[in-house]
């Protein structure tokens, strides 16, 4: 139990430096700006789909479950309301890090691995490139840009799916739901959403960057890795969610 929890100690420390080098070398040149965009577009790519349907049919489930308690008594014209809010504020950010830590995280961590295993993070050392900022900050930098965005459009196309429900359920117009949903949503429950992304971008790219670079045990450590990295930005992505309810709790106590 006490070797574990010096482990646990001694890898925590490891992955706050490991993030300090990143928050350090982030500005400093050269600029991959090629394989920043690049790894953009391969996170986005590889996610809307799958982030799209997730969050379709979480708006259409969560719409479906709250439904008949609303309408048993009479609040009926509530459901576009708390479904916005709800899916604005909580559920599309952390549903969409989730996602986000089990397919980008677990690419980011064993990419790095197989490429740590064999040795070719050490080629590039020898052939005079920054694999830090080749492969680490460009990564990251890329999952700060894309969660955001990727919450976004989760949020959107949920909404899309409860006003579906309430369209065929309650003969509610689209305009008429959004225009509901937008009367109680305000435009400070949206920035405590985007800011949430950030920093669960910010832990999932760290986390898998950190794993991959520091993969052992040959190929055997590749599967580990990934499976490491997932847990623990998933880990990660609750702890920082629970930070940022108790701040914005304080902020609207304000």
């Amino acid at each position: 139990m006490l070797d574990r929890m010096k482990v646990y100690f001694f890898e925590t420390g490891q992955m706050s430096l490991f993030g300090w080098r990143f928050i350090k070398e982030f500005l400093l040149p050269p600029y991959e700006l090629k394989e920043l965009l690049r790894q953009c577009y391969l996170i986005g790519n590889k996610s809307l789909g799958l982030v799209g349907a997730t969050g379709f049919i979480m708006g259409i489930v969560l719409t479906l479950q709250t439904r008949p308690t609303l309408v048993e008594f009479g609040a009926e014209s509530w459901i576009p309301s708390m479904v916005g809010i709800a899916i604005v504020r909580e559920i599309g950010p952390v549903l969409t890090a989730l996602i986000c830590a089990g397919k980008i995280g677990s690419g980011i961590g064993a990419e790095l691995a197989s490429m740590k295993v064999t040795e070719q993070i050490d080629a590039m050392e020898v052939s005079g490139t920054n694999p830090f900022k080749y492969l680490v900050i460009t990564r990251v930098t890329a999952c700060i840009i894309m969660l955001p965005v990727l919450v976004v459009f989760s949020d959107i196309i949920s909404l899309s799916g409860s006003a579906l429900v309430e369209f065929l359920k309650g003969k509610v117009t689209f305009q008429l739901y959004i225009s509901n949903v937008f009367t109680y949503l305000q435009f400070s429950d949206l920035i405590p959403s985007i800011t949430k992304a950030f920093f669960f971008g910010f832990a999932i790219g760290i986390v898998g960057c950190y794993k991959g670079f520091t993969s052992k045990k040959g190929t055997e450590g590749v599967g580990r890795t990934a499976n490491s990295a997932v847990v623990i930005s998933s880990m990660l992505v609750f702890v920082l969610d629970f930070i940022a309810v108790l701040i914005t709790d304080i902020f609207y106590d304000l």
